[in-house]
């Protein structure tokens, strides 16, 4: 909801808004009490499911691995098609509408509009007054700042010259909630190309990291972080 572009339809930060989106995975499984953080790694405690199908697969998937997993290989293993997992749950709940268009007059292309701007308000409101006061946010918001920070939404939310205090302090905010600091900084070393490198001198050739496909239900931190 907070990468949704009014104007384009698009979300800001495609390539690396996917990675938010698993991010925000691990975030919502550490809040229903599901994994802890184990070092830089994540450990499963409760397999019980939450009841949310696509939440309970990417439990399930940490669950098989059967040994506490490193975020960054988590986030950074494959996510075929999850903005649009997340956009087909926002639509079906009725926050955006798709509207279906044309690229050059040719090629089929859906643009998304949100369908309660009062709803993105509040989300992005949160976000403000942790900023405007210095108040320490409840672990929910913290954890969508450092979320929206690691993927580069920053200059999104808060552009130009007369952002950058707001950009600044979005980003102090990770200190609040230790594990999603944790993950928004496993989210950029993914960007940086830290987990490959890593992976690649302890792995043989061939092997892979461990894969999911995630997605939240409900007003999560990965609905709020976006979808496209």
């Amino acid at each position: 909801m907070l990468a949704l572009d009014p104007a384009t339809g698009t979300t800001a930060q495609p390539q690396t808004l996917d990675l938010g989106l698993a991010g925000a995975q691990l975030v919502e499984l550490s809040l229903a009490g599901r994994i802890v953080p184990d070092g830089d790694r994540i450990a499963v405690v409760v397999p019980r499911p939450t009841g949310d199908p696509t939440l309970d697969h990417a439990l399930e998937l940490l669950r098989r691995r059967g040994s506490p997993v490193r975020a960054a290989h988590w986030i950074g293993g494959p996510r075929l098609g999850l903005r649009q997992t997340y956009l087909a749950h926002l639509e079906r709940c009725g926050m955006v509408t798709a509207v279906a268009g044309q690229v050059c007059g040719v090629l089929p292309t859906t643009r998304y509009q949100a369908s309660d701007d009062c709803t993105n308000a509040a989300i992005k409101q949160r976000l403000d007054t942790a900023i405007r006061t210095g108040v320490p946010p409840d672990p929910r918001t913290a954890a969508l700042a450092a979320l929206a920070h690691a993927v580069g939404l920053g200059k999104h939310l808060y552009p130009g010259n007369e952002g950058r205090s707001s950009r600044s302090r979005l980003r102090d905010l990770i200190r609040y909630d230790p594990l999603g600091g944790m993950v928004a900084h496993a989210v950029m070393d993914v960007q940086n190309g830290l987990p490959a490198q890593q992976q690649g001198r302890s792995a043989p050739a061939g092997s892979r990291g461990p894969a999911g496909r995630p997605a939240a239900a409900g007003r999560s931190v990965a609905s709020r972080v976006g979808a496209r």
